[in-house]
């Protein structure tokens, strides 16, 4: 087995050709992982089938260790532990199931130039949920639609687009169910929740952002979770990119009417510039400014507290009113 060293460290199967590199199988031991953007001066251009699933069996290949430090007597080689896989810069192919299996994956970040997803490729990442593109031109890619078509749960998606611009989407959580209908025995097919209008709104595989947009009225009209609105109208205004002005008055008056909960929500992510941001484009009240300061108080937030009362100074006369009795 060669042994190289790289940014993470990986056990690798691979098959070389004359041009590019493809992957067979990859286990690595570390919870955040980047794989290879090239081996022995090729790229890596392909994932083969079940290439990181962590159930799937050997395969004969040139066997490649890649390390980026010591290993220590037992790394604890075990793709179940991976939870951030960072993936190729060349990938422009993955097999099928190369993903089977990967339970503790949370977040998958690649470029949006893979041509060929394969069947199953994410079957049974129950965790996965954040994903990060980088666009290499102008022209999108499919991946989003893809990943928007294979999951139906709750995506948090950052893309990095050519000129640097970023743009952070929400697509809600939605649910495909099927009933029987044990006197017929047939099945009725039923789809609950708000989300499903985001998972679908691509046309011919690409996105529109006005699209997207024309969704708020009507998503916030069905069952929906208040935290997700909350979260998808703030990226929105926080990363505007292509958005009008009347959807950004109605993410601005959403965030206004539910100030608290979203500097309730800034501070747990401990994000002094977007509480800052918040303040600029929402104007909360008075008691809504009291209270956020007594939660960043709890929360030990030094620098959102001093936000807050700056805020409160400026425009309520100092903040809290003052009482002497002699």
């Amino acid at each position: 087995m060669e042994t190289i060293s790289g940014v993470s460290s990986w056990k690798l199967t691979i098959r070389r050709e004359a041009e590019h590199v493809e992957i067979l199988r990859a286990v690595t031991c570390q919870e955040q992982a980047v794989l290879p953007d090239t081996l022995f001066g090729l790229p890596v251009t392909g994932l083969g089938d079940h290439a990181l699933s962590p159930t799937a069996s050997q395969i004969e290949g040139e066997e490649v260790l890649v390390t980026c430090g010591p290993l220590g007597a037992d790394p604890g080689w075990d793709n179940h532990r991976l939870r951030d896989l960072t993936m190729p810069r060349h990938l422009g192919q993955v097999g099928d199931y190369a993903l089977l299996n990967c339970d503790g994956l949370e977040t998958l970040r690649l470029w949006d130039d893979v041509r060929r997803w394969s069947g199953g490729t994410l079957m049974n990442c129950r965790s996965l949920h954040a994903f990060h593109l980088t666009r290499t031109s102008p022209e999108q890619g499919e991946t989003l639609a893809y990943f928007n078509d294979e999951l139906s749960r709750e995506l948090d998606v950052t893309i990095v687009d050519t000129d640097g611009q970023i743009i952070r989407l929400l697509f809600p959580e939605f649910m495909e169910i099927y009933e029987e209908n044990c006197p017929a025995h047939v099945f009725d097919y039923n789809i609950c929740g708000a989300g499903y209008p985001y998972h679908h709104c691509f046309r011919q595989k690409k996105l529109n952002l006005k699209t997207y947009d024309g969704l708020w009225k009507a998503y916030l009209g069905m069952e929906h979770e208040d935290s997700a609105a909350l979260r998808l109208a703030w990226y929105r205004l926080r990363y505007p990119v292509d958005l009008g002005d009347k959807p950004r008055e109605a993410y601005r008056a959403y965030l206004a009417d539910h100030a608290s909960q979203a500097v309730a929500w800034l501070l747990e992510q401990k994000d002094p510039d977007g509480i800052r941001f918040l303040l600029e484009c929402t104007q909360p009240d008075r008691q809504t400014l009291t209270d956020a300061c007594a939660l960043a108080r709890e929360k030990g937030a030094a620098e959102a507290l001093a936000l807050l009362l700056e805020e409160q100074h400026r425009r309520f006369d100092g903040g809290l009113r003052k009482e002497f009795a002699l």
